[in-house]
Order: structure tokens, then C-alpha cells, then sequence
């Protein structure tokens, strides 16, 4: 049977850690109660004869009614300073315990849990609500948007052409701020409203040290950059509105800049058309992404109301068991008594999570599934895909297949010399770019998977982390079969190729194949049917839009994290760009593996090639940077600046290789490697901390075991230093040079793996510490008084 400690760790909200009961320091405590008892036990045993009669005396006493009453002992509630921090709890003994210190301590610690779990409870209860009473409010702006737009659409007919292009036209007030300042402070309320509000357990809206601290945040963010589509105040049916989209398309940038362009021209035309200057039109597509907003803030309100239920539950089993182990060891009737003040406090006596989420229920059943009950839970309550043993079947399948293959290849390529320098060039030039293209994603995928099994194996909410639907994300055991089914497929066609010219087939005969498999791994990527993970198929395809077309896209975590991944995939790229060059220019016709070399189109390439992962993510934190004005992402932009400037050498001492290039690029990547370093311990992985109870890492650690950081942190310096090789020239014996830069890319994969790990740990760590377990959605529409 599973111990309740390991089953309420394994069931509580990972963010919310801190803020459940410490069931493991009351356990402890009532180890101390424990071993004194037994002690005094067998002391005092001799001496229990005369306690029985005193005590029997005592009971029957006219003078004992009192305690008789009350029992060992007494919950006095304390009424708090402030309505916020609610009732405290505090434990009066009045029956003489063995162990008064001890007893006392445990008491203590209980009473001090209890009055966590209640004010805890009461902030998130509170913020949840307010987001309730909020997405009301949208859902009532939005209902009467659709119906002006529905009014209007009616009264235009058929003579204004087709519905989409009709829109709602409402006039705006040019008396209002710009879209900067309008923006700012946006910001500066969904800020606060989340960071600052669960740091300190006060609501911004009810602290008037919180207005002191937002005017002081839009001070400081005088020169803040463009946050949404649109900040301007529109007048709709006698209601002053705010719309925000936030600009999470280039359509959007695009338009934002644009309006930015236009801002003195229209702050001049104010003065002298009046106060209704100009109008805004809410076309169809706008209301549909509004919807689109307010729906995901109904899915995440509704999440949030379900871990708070989780959170009462767990708590109140966790009483429960603490309290029957106390009078297991003490043999006292604690628990009757001290339950009943635990039923009766707030976090368990409050019904308003349950009566908001019935609410949130209705709504959202009501005007966004049309009614359809079943419909509306597949979004509230997602429900996870169940683990099938027949991926378990085929992953054992294919690794032994994939195992049996790679011996096979490895057997016949060692017999036929190939790997030996200066042995077959065509072949190492045309056949083994592939192989060792599809080695490097495949090495990435499958340390990513095991990154998943660790994440998950150390309650890291990676699925909140990255934004993953439920249903759809893969899972480890998904992972490893792609990988293992893959690699199977590629070593098995490489055989097959290999097997062809032992044979005596012509290298004209059988080029094609490598070139065919590279097309299929294409074909199957963009393949638009529901089969092989579509959903995660196009989800990535996505991520890697973004990635290319930054910084048009707004950044979100799994866009920079894959940007990282791509960083690491340098030799990769540079291989497909070769093998893309190779079969598109048809040079595998005449077996020419030379001619993109001598192309300066090609060559120019491969520079920007071997800098644009470093670019793609320079331009990302330049956009979180214009998103959200913090200097610390300038700081990380000049990271990759240098690592662009350290590839660009790189390149070039490669093409070169005179003494002159050769000082560049040690100098440039001495600095670059000194930076990522920094980067690494200090930023992504929040180590390297002087004042920590743990020498040289963070206060809080996932692992157990502190050695893995620093061995962690001592691998992640040697393999940063792996552009050394580029200086030395070191290879293997009898290896071929290929062979060896595709051991040292391995390395850095590796690399990237390992850095994988620790950088979501410190994501987890700093959600956890703001105790953000849900999305904040930003909400399309924003009521304001006509005097702002």
C-alpha cells in the first residue's frame, strides 16, 4: 500500500508546493512526541500506579468539570488585523502531556499550517473570483458588440456585399492617450495583477501601496515599447470601451507600427475636428478573436477553480492523517476536537469556487458550445490519452531492430574502408552528409524525451510550461517510438544502399536513395493527413514559422526554447544545405560533390547559415524586449551577437585558414564562450549564487542529490570548449575528419540536452515561487470612465 506522504505529493499542484500543509515537518515533529513518550514510559513505570489513582481522582473531582468539557485541548480563534488575512488559529494545552515542549512544538507547527492553508486559500479564492466577475463583464461587452453587429448586418442587406466584409463603426475619442501610454498601462495592471499580486498576497485593485507601486512602474516606463494592436478608447452604444489585441501576428505588428507612424497626425487632427475625430470599425474577425480570448480565459478560470478544489481536499486529507497518527502515538482524542475547528475554517467552509465554477460551467456551455454539454467538457475537462503497452512493444521492436542494423552497417562500412581517410570521398561527400543530418535531429529528439521522463520524474510541469494541450502533447514513450522507428528506417536504407555497392551497382544507380529518403522524412513532416502526430506535426511547423519570420511573431516559451535547440543544430543545417544543393542543382547526375563548393551563391549561404540560428534568436529577445521593455533581454540579444560573430569566424578561418582568422576566431569565441557560460549558470539554470544555503547553487533544488549540478556544471564548461578542436585539429586515428566533427556535434546535442533540464527547473522554480499555475489570458475589452 502506498504511503499517504508519497500519494499527497504525487497529487498536489507543483506550483502551489509551498502553500500546502508541510505534512513531512508535522511528521517530524511527531517523531520527537513519539521517542519522548516511549522514554518516559519506561522511566516512569514504576511510578504509574500512583498517576492512575491522582488522575482517577481528578476526573471524578467537582473541580474538573471544566477540563472534562474541553477535553486535552483548546483552538482559541483569533480575529486577524485585516479582513484579508482572515481568522488565525492558535492551540491553548490544558491536559498535562509527557512531553509539554515537544507537544507544544507539533501544536505549533499545526497551527500554523492551518492559518497558511486558510490565507493562501483566500488569496487565490479572491483572484480567481475577480477573475470570474471580469469575464462577465467581457462576455457582456462582447454579446452587445454581436448584436449592434447583427443589427447593422440586418439593416445593410445583401447590397454591402458579403457579411465578413461588414464591420461595427463606433467613434473614439482622439482626447485619449496614445497607443503607448494606453499600453503601458495595460501593462503595468496585468503585471501587477499577477507577479506582484502573488508575491506580496495583496489584490492591486484594494492596495493603495499597489497604486503607488504602478504609478512608479509607468514612470519607469516612460520609454516602454507597443504592447497591443489597439489602445484606443472607442464609444459603442453610450459605453467607453478599450480594445486590446495583443500582436501576436506580423498583421498585427505590422498595423501597431503603422498607427504609431500615425499618431501625430492624428493627435493633430483631434485639435481641430473636436472631440470625435475620427471612428474605429470592429469587423468580424476581431469579434472572433475576442471571443477566441475570453473563451481561453473561461478554460483557464475554470482550471485554476479545479486545482483549488484539489487544494482543499488534499489539505483536509492531510489533517486528517496527521491528527489520527497523533492519537495513535499519544493515545489522546485530539481529533474529534481539532477537526471540528478545520471543518469550520475558511478553506474548507467557503463555497464560492464551487458556486463560480458551476457558473463558469453555464456560460460556457451556453455561448460557446451552443448548448452541447459534452462538447463544453472536452474543453474544461480535457481528458489525458491513455498509455497503450503496444508503444511500449514497438519501442522494444524497433531498437532491436535499429541495434541490429547499426552493427550491420557499422560491420560492412569498417570491411569496405569507408570511414578511413582519404578512402571513397564520393561516398563521404554525397551518402554520409545524410546520415549524419539525421543523426543529429534524432540524438536532439531522443535526449528531449528523456528530458520529458525526467521533468515528469521530478514533478516539473513542463505540458503548463510550454503551453501543450493535454491531449495532443506527446509523451516520452511517443518520443522514443519516432525515434527508434526513424532510425530504424534511415540505417535500414543506408544498409540497403551500402549493400548496393558492395554489390557492384555504380554510385549513378543507386544515389538517388538517400536522396528519396530525405523526401519522405519531408513528404511525412508536411503530410496535411491525421496520421503520424499530425497535431504535433503542425504545431511544430508552427513554432518553426515563428522561429524564421522573427521578430513578427510574438515570443512565447516554446518559441525561444526551439530557437535555443536550433543553435546546437549548426552542423545540421549546414548539412542539409549541402544535400539540398546537391540534389536540387542535379549535380548527383554526374556525381560532380564539388560543384556547390565552388558556387559563391553556396558559399555565401553556408556564412548565413551558420549564423541565422544565433540571428533568429538575437531578434526574438529584441521582440521580448519591445514586448515587454526589460533590459535583461537586450543583455541576452548581446549573448547571441557574439556567438553570430564567433560562427562568422569560424567560417571563415574554415575557408582561409590564415594566422590572421585563426586569432579572430579565438578571440571571438574566448568571449562568446565566456558569455554563454555566465548565461548558462547565472540566467537560464539560476545557479552559481553566493549567498544560498547551497554553496554555489539556488536556494531551491529539484534534485536530491547536489552533486549533479556541480558534475553538470563541469561537463557544460568542457563541452562549451569544443570549438577548441577547430584550433587543434584533433581527429581520430585512422578516422576520417567527417567522422569526428559528427562526434563533436553529438557532443554539443548533448550539451543541449543536459542545459534542457535545468533551464525548465529554474521555469518551474520561478513559477512555483509566484505560485502560477494557470494562463493569464489577456482580456480583449476594457471599460473606462469618461474622466480618464
Amino acid at each position: 500500500m502506498v504511503k499517504f506522504s508519497k500519494q499527497f505529493e504525487g497529487q498536489l499542484i507543483p506550483e502551489w508546493k509551498e502553500a500546502f500543509v508541510d505534512y513531512w515537518q508535522l511528521k517530524k515533529d511527531l517523531k520527537k512526541v513519539h521517542l519522548f513518550n516511549n522514554t518516559n514510559n519506561t522511566l516512569n513505570s514504576s511510578s504509574s500506579l500512583p498517576k492512575y489513582i491522582f488522575s482517577s481522582l481528578r476526573n471524578y473531582s467537582p473541580f474538573s468539570h471544566h477540563h472534562r468539557d474541553l477535553g486535552p485541548i483548546q483552538v482559541h480563534r483569533k480575529l486577524a488585523s485585516s479582513s484579508f488575512n482572515g481568522d488565525m488559529y492558535e492551540t491553548e494545552l490544558l491536559e498535562q502531556f509527557s512531553d509539554t515542549d515537544a507537544t507544544k512544538e507539533f501544536f505549533a507547527c499545526l497551527d500554523q499550517q492551518l492559518n497558511k492553508v486558510n490565507k493562501f486559500y483566500r488569496t487565490k479564492e479572491k483572484e480567481f473570483m475577480d477573475r470570474g466577475d471580469s469575464l462577465k463583464k467581457q462576455m457582456e461587452i462582447l454579446l452587445m458588440l454581436k448584436s449592434t453587429f447583427k443589427e447593422q448586418q440586418s439593416k445593410a442587406g445583401s447590397s454591402h456585399g458579403s457579411s465578413e466584409d461588414q464591420s461595427i463603426s463606433c467613434t473614439f475619442s482622439n482626447e485619449e492617450d496614445s497607443v503607448r501610454s494606453r499600453s503601458q498601462q495595460e501593462e503595468m495592471q496585468d503585471t501587477t495583477s499577477t507577479d506582484e499580486l502573488e508575491k506580496t498576497g495583496a489584490q492591486f485593485s484594494d492596495s493603495p501601496r499597489a497604486e503607488e507601486l504602478a504609478k512608479s512602474m509607468q514612470i519607469k516606463r516612460e520609454d516602454g515599447k507597443l504592447r497591443t494592436l489597439s489602445g484606443r478608447v472607442i464609444n459603442c452604444q453610450g459605453k467607453n470601451l478599450r480594445i486590446n489585441i495583443p500582436l501576436t501576428t506580423p498583421s498585427r505588428t505590422f498595423s501597431a507600427i503603422s498607427y504609431l507612424l500615425r499618431e501625430d497626425l492624428l493627435n493633430q487632427s483631434s485639435r481641430k475636428c473636436g472631440p470625435e475625430g475620427g471612428n474605429i470599425h470592429l469587423n468580424k474577425t476581431n469579434l472572433h478573436h475576442a471571443e477566441k480570448m475570453i473563451k481561453g480565459g473561461f478554460i483557464e478560470l475554470y482550471k485554476g477553480l479545479g486545482y483549488l478544489k484539489v487544494y482543499r481536499n488534499l489539505n483536509m486529507l492531510a489533517f486528517i492523517k496527521i491528527l489520527k497518527k497523533f492519537d495513535k502515538v499519544t493515545e489522546k482524542q485530539i481529533l474529534p476536537i481539532y477537526l471540528k475547528v478545520v471543518e469550520s475554517s475558511y478553506f474548507n467552509s467557503s463555497d464560492k469556487v464551487v458556486k463560480l465554477a458551476d457558473e463558469v460551467e453555464e456560460l460556457f456551455i451556453k455561448f460557446f458550445t451552443e448548448d452541447n454539454r459534452r462538447k463544453a467538457m472536452k474543453y474544461l475537462r480535457p481528458s489525458q490519452r491513455k498509455e497503450s503497452h503496444a508503444v511500449t512493444f514497438f519501442i522494444g521492436l524497433f531498437t532491436g531492430c535499429f541495434v541490429a542494423l547499426l552493427a550491420g552497417y557499422a560491420i560492412m562500412a569498417h570491411v569496405t574502408g569507408l570511414y578511413r581517410p582519404h578512402q571513397n570521398s564520393v561516398y563521404m561527400e554525397t551518402v554520409y552528409p545524410v546520415l549524419s543530418m539525421f543523426s543529429l535531429v534524432f540524438l536532439h529528439f531522443f535526449l528531449y524525451g528523456c528530458n520529458i521522463l525526467a521533468w515528469r520524474k521530478n514533478r516539473i510541469n513542463y505540458s503548463f510550461i510550454f503551453e501543450l494541450a493535454p491531449t495532443k502533447e506527446l509523451k516520452y514513450r511517443d518520443i522514443f517510438l519516432i525515434c527508434t522507428m526513424a532510425m530504424s528506417a534511415v540505417v535500414g536504407v543506408m544498409f540497403l544502399h551500402l549493400t548496393l555497392l558492395t554489390k557492384g551497382y555504380s554510385y549513378a544507380k543507386v544515389q538517388d536513395i538517400p536522396g528519396l529518403l530525405l523526401l519522405g522524412f519531408l513528404l511525412i513532416l508536411v503530410c496535411p493527413f491525421n496520421v503520424i502526430y499530425r497535431s504535433s506535426r503542425y504545431r511544430f511547423l508552427c513554432v518553426i514559422r515563428n522561429i524564421i519570420l522573427s521578430p513578427l511573431y510574438k515570443v512565447v516559451m516554446l518559441d525561444f526554447f526551439m530557437a535555443d535547440q536550433l543553435c546546437s543544430q549548426v552542423p545540421m543545417l549546414r548539412n542539409l544545405e549541402y544535400v539540398a544543393c546537391y540534389y536540387i542543382t542535379g549535380s548527383y547526375k554526374t556525381q560532380d560533390y564539388g560543384y556547390c563548393m565552388r558556387t559563391k551563391h553556396y558559399r555565401d549561404l553556408a556564412y548565413a547559415v551558420s549564423f541565422l540560428p544565433y540571428y533568429w534568436r538575437a531578434m526574438q529577445c529584441a521582440r521580448r524586449w519591445f514586448d515587454e521593455g526589460q533590459t535583461s533581454h537586450l543583455v541576452n540579444l548581446g549573448k547571441y551577437v557574439s556567438a553570430m560573430l564567433a560562427a562568422g569566424a569560424k567560417v571563415a578561418y574554415e575557408k582561409d585558414g590564415s594566422v590572421g582568422w585563426l586569432c579572430v576566431l579565438v578571440i571571438m569565441s574566448s568571449a562568446a564562450t565566456m558569455y554563454q557560460l555566465y548565461w548558462d549558470f547565472v540566467k537560464d539554470w539560476g545557479l552559481l549564487q553566493m549567498n544560498s544555503k547551497n554553496p554555489w547553487l539556488r536556494n531551491e533544488l529539484m534534485l536530491h542529490r547536489k552533486a549533479i549540478y556541480y558534475l553538470s556544471m563541469g561537463l557544460n564548461l568542457i563541452l562549451r570548449l569544443a570549438w577548441l578542436q577547430t584550433v587543434l585539429h584533433s581527429s581520430f586515428e585512422n578516422v576520417d575528419y567527417r567522422v569526428t566533427c559528427l562526434f563533436l556535434a553529438s557532443l554539443e546535442v548533448i550539451r543541449r540536452g543536459l542545459w534542457n533540464f535545468f533551464r525548465l527547473e529554474n521555469e518551474h522554480l520561478n513559477n512555483a515561487g509566484k505560485f502560477r499555475a494557470v494562463k493569464i489570458v489577456p482580456l480583449p475589452f476594457h471599460e473606462v470612465d469618461e474622466e480618464d
